[in-house]
């Protein structure tokens, strides 16, 4: 937290998390556990299973020639961009994410 002086309601935050980090941290000490970050590929992390799930589908469709390759992208990003005007920015993430991997595939 940034500020010139620490208000009451400040205290009773900070003064909570570190009751809490103290018993995380006994926890951890009786239990030898090593606190640790975890570690994955920006891949795993932006790239849900549905989205994999899709691009794949697509991949398994007989080969696209060069022209149906790009109707079927123009066809995604015209999805993605109606899912935006829509405001669902998930289903827009997604396939944008299929855009991405289909045209990587070249």
């Amino acid at each position: 937290m940034y500020a010139d002086s620490i208000t009451d309601s400040m205290k009773i935050a900070i003064d909570e998390t570190n009751r809490r980090r103290g018993i995380q941290e006994k926890y951890n000490e009786e239990n030898n556990i090593t606190p640790r970050s975890i570690v994955k590929e920006i891949s795993e992390v932006i790239h849900s299973k549905e989205t994999k799930e899709m691009t794949k589908k697509y991949r398994e469709k007989k080969k696209h020639s060069k022209a149906e390759k790009e109707k079927l992208l123009a066809s995604i990003e015209a999805e993605m961009k109606q899912a935006a005007k829509q405001l669902n920015f998930e289903r827009a993430a997604e396939l944008r994410d299929i855009l991405y991997e289909l045209r990587d595939e070249n």
